[in-house]
């Protein structure tokens, strides 16, 4: 039985369409967040712990489904290994594969252009080349951001450069490094690497710590630039106003910190705020409204445990100081690209937020109001396979995986 679902607020009515509802008397105007006879959520796997959410609705909320008839297509195949896809100007796309290049295809998912030319990258684990983004100017000065994981010194790091585009050649010209997220470590693993313009052009740029032991203890200290969301301008320097700009042996260019592993950035469409989503460990992956100034946690809170099943430090979910998630998965959803979608073409999917799900093996659409997650639904399952990135454009959403395939998504 299908029971339809509105939540009021703002005088925004949210159509949720759910299934499993037990209860035959249940109103259509019932707030699915908080009214006892809410439908089932769509995650049925055992939690890998019994902590419990600071709030109602933090975690397992409840199941929706899309009533709006959609196409998916797959407009490619044998991409190599992509790690993102970047919409252009003009409806075209690139896609950054980890061995070091980029790909240039047009709106139909047909190549253009092999992209060359970019500095070496350690492509060794979760390393290689990762995401993208075009300058605010792109039309005018064919510059493009990327950023990667670069050997240096003894170890690597993730880094940020910038150069520009020579379609007709197929190659990056003038290609220089403009950020490195110190220390480098001996890791394959952790490099986050989310690329995204704000408003007033500035950038901003998530990182991991890493992994390692001695990383994750850096993800608190404000003098390492492992576990952080940074906010830079177009030369890598501080953006002004960032909130450690003054502040004595602190990396000026630090927006946030206390992050794990970043792959999720996206500014919400009507708010202007950053989202960001982030792996916990075995457990806890997160959402976050990212905020100036603000400590997300870890490794100090989690609600995650390791990945041999101790528990991780003093094994707290709050402490004082510190942010909680939005929204909180356990077992698992393995956050990688996410993107807000910006249409009324599918009108109950407008504002709402994708997620590319890797070892869940599916793309969360998460329905949110007055920031707040009071939906879910998962798209894509039945391709089995796991979602590396996603990105909006003109009304579509675009879709690659590690399987390196090209799908698209858009109304019948």
């Amino acid at each position: 039985m299908q029971v339809k679902y509105f939540i009021y607020s703002a005088g925004i009515a949210v159509q949720l369409a759910v299934f499993g509802c037990t209860n035959n008397n249940a109103s259509t105007n019932v707030n699915a967040e908080t009214d006892p006879s809410q439908p089932s959520p769509v995650e049925t796997q055992k939690p890998n712990t019994d902590y419990k959410p600071a709030f109602k609705g933090q975690t397992r909320i409840a199941g929706a489904k899309t009533t709006t008839p959609y196409h998916v297509d797959k407009l490619a195949e044998k991409l190599g290994r992509p790690w993102a896809i970047v919409p252009l100007p003009g409806g075209r796309f690139l896609i950054t594969e980890k061995s070091g290049y980029m790909q240039l295809h047009d709106a139909n998912g047909t190549l253009v252009k092999k992209i060359s030319g970019f500095p070496s990258v350690d492509d060794r684990g979760q390393g290689g080349m990762l995401d993208a983004a075009p300058d605010p100017s792109f039309t005018k000065n064919k510059t493009i951001y990327w950023s990667f994981s670069e050997k240096y010194g003894e170890g690597n790091l993730m880094a940020v450069a910038k150069g520009q585009l020579n379609e007709a050649a197929g190659k990056i010209e003038n290609p220089v490094v403009i950020f490195r997220a110190t220390p480098a470590l001996s890791s394959t693993l952790h490099f986050g690497s989310r690329l995204i313009f704000d408003k007033d052009g500035y950038l901003f740029v998530s990182t991991g710590e890493r992994s390692e032991l001695e990383g994750r203890v850096q993800a608190q200290w404000l003098h390492s630039g492992l576990g952080k969301i940074f906010k830079i301008t177009t030369d890598g320097k501080a953006a002004p106003g960032n909130p450690f700009i003054n502040q004595k042996d602190a990396i000026p260019q630090i927006f946030a910190y206390g992050i794990r592993n970043a792959q999720s950035l996206d500014i919400h469409p009507v708010t202007g705020e950053l989202w960001e989503a982030e792996f916990g460990p075995r457990g806890g992956d997160e959402l976050n409204i990212i905020k100036a100034g603000k400590n997300y946690g870890w490794p100090v809170i989690t609600y995650g445990i390791e990945y041999g099943g101790r528990a991780i430090g003093d094994a707290i979910q709050q402490k004082a100081g510190m942010e909680q998630p939005v929204y909180y998965w356990d077992p698992v959803l393995s956050p990688g690209g996410m993107a807000f979608y910006k249409s009324k073409a599918i009108p109950e999917w407008e504002n709402n937020l994708f997620i590319s799900g890797q070892s869940s093996t599916h793309l969360a659409r998460l329905i949110i109001v007055n920031n707040k997650v009071v939906g879910e639904e998962r798209l894509l399952a039945d391709k089995k396979e796991r979602i590396r990135d996603v990105a909006y454009y003109d009304g579509m959403l675009y879709v690659v995986t590690d399987s390196g395939n090209l799908y698209r998504i858009s109304k019948k």
